[in-house]
């Protein structure tokens, strides 16, 4: 008896310490204070070179090709100092953080509106050559089904949607007449971004003025459309993004109102996450899971598809790996994730730490296909 007890006393030492050295070891590497401000990632600091003297033009899009392939999309207009531009007509209602009137933009330019950059954040492309045919774009968008990967670029105040090569050499398709609003089946009126589906139509966020979303077959023919200006189940203030999960479930950023509502492909109504400042854009993950960024609260959010917050990271600042209104987030292949900010003026890269809880990385993004799972 006194040799079992001996041995239950030294298995219940063991078992302690298998429990407390890694807490130690864990606690002994954690470094004191910090405000997780940057989350899993560390950033790139000075990641981004437009390569132009000055640059102070606010970034509103980013999609990666591949990591030594990232495009990115520029308002093109030169202003006062960072922060000074409001992207719509009333501040207080399209960007509730700045209830301002700005001031007027000094030497206002229009171009190095798309750029491609590479794995370093140099611009190796700038499209100029269609620096007539776009106003201000507001997001770019690649299918990643699209073995030619076409560049679809919405065009806010240019209300229209176009689709160009990879190598920006030909505009394929344009849907929408340039700065010609309107809510008939073949016009717009600020457009913020689309989503393509599998079979090549797509749906596109006409979200500023009109408050509708718009679904177009592969050629460009009007499908169908739903939403009106309100409040209510399907009514909006401003659709800022679209995204679709394997059930085929339309989540849409009604930024406006802050929050995201879920809808069947035909536009019925299933469910809404209020309470969500600003929702910006959407990155549905292969785990199942949805990221959200958030505008006004300078903060990217992970949520389970029930509407659950998972984690969060992101602080408002102008320093390296800050946000001022965070607009668009991507990621490549290599888990690098891409960040632009409208009022910063500039996309920055974040690389994930070594030691990183991988729940909290952005991951691998959902690729939808085929018919429903």
């Amino acid at each position: 008896m006194k040799l079992l007890s001996i041995f239950s006393a030294l298995r219940c030492v063991a078992a302690l310490l298998a429990f407390t050295l890694p807490a130690m070891a864990q606690q002994a590497t954690r470094e004191k204070g910090g405000l997780d401000a940057t989350g899993p990632y560390r950033v790139v600091e000075n990641w981004f070179k437009p390569g132009v003297e000055n640059w102070n033009q606010p970034v509103t899009g980013v999609a990666v090709d591949n990591p030594n392939r990232i495009f990115v999309v520029s308002s093109g207009q030169q202003i006062t100092e960072p922060g000074s531009l409001i992207l719509g007509p009333d501040g207080a209602t399209l960007n509730p953080v700045r209830n301002f009137t700005p001031p007027p933009i000094l030497n206002p330019t229009h171009e190095h509106l798309i750029l491609v950059l590479n794995a370093d954040g140099k611009v190796v492309e700038d499209w100029s050559q269609w620096n007539n045919d776009v106003m201000l774009p507001h997001s770019v968008v690649l299918d990643p089904r699209d073995r030619e990967r076409h560049v679809w670029v919405v065009d806010r105040e240019g209300d229209q949607i176009l689709k160009f090569t990879n190598d920006g050499k030909k505009l394929v398709l344009r849907i929408g007449e340039k700065g010609v609003p309107g809510t008939d089946h073949s016009h717009f009126n600020w457009p913020s971004s689309l989503f393509i589906m599998p079979d090549g139509s797509f749906y596109v966020t006409d979200g500023y003025h009109n408050t509708r979303v718009v679904k177009f077959d592969k050629n460009g023919k009007y499908l169908m459309e739903w939403g009106t200006k309100g409040n209510g189940p399907g009514q909006f203030i401003l659709i800022h993004d679209i995204a679709v999960d394997a059930q085929h479930r339309i989540y849409v950023a009604d930024r406006g109102n802050n929050r995201v509502q879920i809808f069947r492909e035909d536009g019925t109504f299933l469910d809404q996450w209020p309470n969500i400042p600003n929702p910006s854009h959407f990155l549905m993950m292969r785990d199942g899971t949805l990221w959200l960024v958030s505008g006004a609260g300078n903060r990217i959010a992970k949520f389970d598809l029930n509407g659950k917050l998972i984690t969060y990271w992101g602080m408002y600042g102008r320093g390296p790996g800050n946000f001022d209104d965070p607009h668009t987030i991507d990621v490549d292949s290599a888990g690098n994730l891409y960040v632009v900010e409208v009022f910063n003026n500039r996309v920055e890269k974040f690389v994930p730490r070594e030691s990183a809880d991988k729940t909290r990385l952005v991951g691998k993004k959902f690729i939808l296909r085929g018919g429903l799972k």
